[in-house]
């Protein structure tokens, strides 16, 4: 089982940045899947979630109406649009996969990080 995460980098503040999550040995849809963060000196936080029947989005609330998680069924791929950036978000993402009835913290596989990197 492997879960690769992508597409980190450095944008101004205001810019957009979309981090993919491809896995491999599993199927995300089978899973409870998110994003998380941890930010310099931060321990890892939620940013969003998509549960495994894939009917519900959870956000953390600084960044509701401005990052969007979504998955492709076919590519098996899941993905966190960001937009309106801002140097609060600078942190390294990781991506995560969970079986149902499990906590992330319990039972998951996780992605290693890719850098996001905002300046104001």
């Amino acid at each position: 089982v492997q879960l690769q995460a992508s597409g980190g980098g450095s944008v101004q503040a205001g810019g957009s940045l979309r981090l993919t999550c491809a896995a491999s040995g599993l199927t995300l849809s089978d899973y409870g899947t998110g994003w998380f963060r941890q930010g310099p000196g931060k321990d890892r936080r939620f940013v969003a979630t998509f549960s495994w029947r894939g009917s519900v989005t959870d956000y953390t609330e600084s960044v509701r109406g401005r990052f969007t998680i979504f998955r492709d069924d076919k590519k098996n791929i899941l993905t966190l649009q960001m937009d309106d950036l801002r140097p609060e978000d600078t942190a390294v993402y990781v991506c995560a996969a969970k079986r149902p009835g499990y906590n992330y913290d319990d039972n998951a596989y996780w992605s290693q990080g890719t850098q996001v990197t905002v300046s104001s």
